[in-house]
């Protein structure tokens, strides 16, 4: 039987050469400034995407990638496997998982397609993709995947907090009322991502306190596998250094890299933003 094939999307993130060195296809979401359209990480790279964000009097949105190349994708994979696993960004972030699973429909009966949402983004994503293409290689089944994915996914979380209220506002996360509100007191909303939903935790008044509120989430957790800091500049800022410093104290053994987040994320929780991913792993430590 030829192994299990995976794809993803763009919003995964992977360490250089990853994606290709495992065989993961990854699909595009579409970033929109106006009438100008790019494929993520193809025509527009965050750092790019930031640039021009800066620039442009226009607020960028983000689409799911077209059906079509969903079943492009599909269609080629399946001249060398009947197995395939597709794993998307949160169905309650973007349409993408929806376009996967109805292109798949198109290959019913020839090859079996699995469209798993991940409920979560980014790193989150990449983690779970990464850890699928590993299986598959091993020759794990389909279905000995999904479940290996279905035990992941509960165990990687997201936690940041926004400059900017009005991201939040136009994609229907918060009341224009409080948008409004919270920008004139100054409120920073401490945000997760909960069963693949944004929701808000908690206000802080200041980038300190959040900064504060970061660590404190971190250091709750007894073992981590891997985690990232999140911002929308490679270049550690102020309070990123802050929090590495306290990090570095509590896990000693620990990587704290920085990875700027996508143009698809962004067009959810605007620049500037500062947040973590970890993921804790299954296996417990004793």
């Amino acid at each position: 039987m030829a192994k299990v094939k995976v794809v993803t999307d763009s919003t995964a993130h992977f360490e250089p050469g990853v994606a290709e060195r495992l065989g993961i296809q990854i699909v595009p979401l579409r970033i929109h400034f106006g009438d100008e359209v790019f494929r993520e990480g193809i025509d527009i790279t965050s750092e790019r995407f930031f640039r021009k964000l800066a620039e442009s009097p226009i607020q960028p949105k983000a689409s799911a990638p077209p059906i079509g190349e969903f079943r492009a994708v599909y269609r080629e994979l399946n001249k060398t496997t009947d197995q395939i696993l597709s794993i998307h960004m949160s169905s309650k972030l973007s349409h993408t998982w929806e376009v996967a699973n109805e292109a798949a429909s198109a290959l019913l009966g020839r090859c079996e397609i699995a469209v798993v949402d991940s409920q979560t983004i980014s790193l989150g994503l990449g983690i779970l993709a990464k850890a699928a293409a590993e299986a598959a290689n091993q020759g794990e089944s389909l279905d000995s995947i999904i479940r290996l994915l279905r035990g992941m996914i509960p165990h990687i979380y997201v936690v940041f907090f926004v400059e900017t209220l009005d991201y939040l506002e136009r994609g229907g996360r918060i009341g224009k009322a409080q948008a409004l509100l919270g920008t004139m007191l100054g409120i920073k909303p401490f945000l997760t991502i909960e069963e693949g939903e944004i929701i808000p935790m908690e206000k802080v008044q200041d980038r300190e306190k959040a900064v504060d509120k970061l660590f404190e989430f971190v250091a709750e957790f007894s073992h981590i596998e891997q985690m990232a800091i999140l911002q929308s500049s490679p270049e550690p800022t102020e309070e990123t250094k802050l929090l590495i410093e306290r990090l570095e104290l509590t896990f000693p053994d620990l990587e704290f890299p920085i990875l700027v987040y996508g143009p698809t994320l962004a067009t959810h929780i605007g620049p500037n933003t500062l947040g973590v991913i970890v993921y804790e792993g299954t296996n417990e430590i004793i």
